[in-house]
């Protein structure tokens, strides 16, 4: 896969950068050499090698699932600009 100087435009256009006519030729090559290195990627073997989300294994400390401090609604939305019921009333953000 390589990308063209129409391709950065684009990107540049989707993700609302003003982007100078002088730095498309640049971005060109610097977007094809991440690229590359991308492909170069699917040349490890991966067989056999656990999916991993860090290189050092970290395990998390476990708790019991007890509630330790309950029935404190109302010192909750006590600093609630809007509350009902116990719930946060907030913007509607989704039409």
């Amino acid at each position: 896969m390589s990308v063209d100087k129409d391709t950065v435009r684009r990107i540049a256009k989707l993700a609302r950068l003003a982007l100078e006519e002088d730095r498309i030729e640049p971005m060109v090559e610097e977007l094809n050499g991440i690229l590359a290195w991308v492909e170069q990627l699917k040349e490890v073997d991966v067989e056999g090698v656990a999916p991993m989300t860090s290189v050092v294994e970290q395990r998390l400390k476990m708790r019991d699932d007890i509630v330790t401090e309950g029935d404190n609604a109302k010192a909750l939305m006590a600093n609630a600009p809007q509350g009902q019921d116990h719930f946060f009333v907030v913007p509607k953000v989704v039409e």
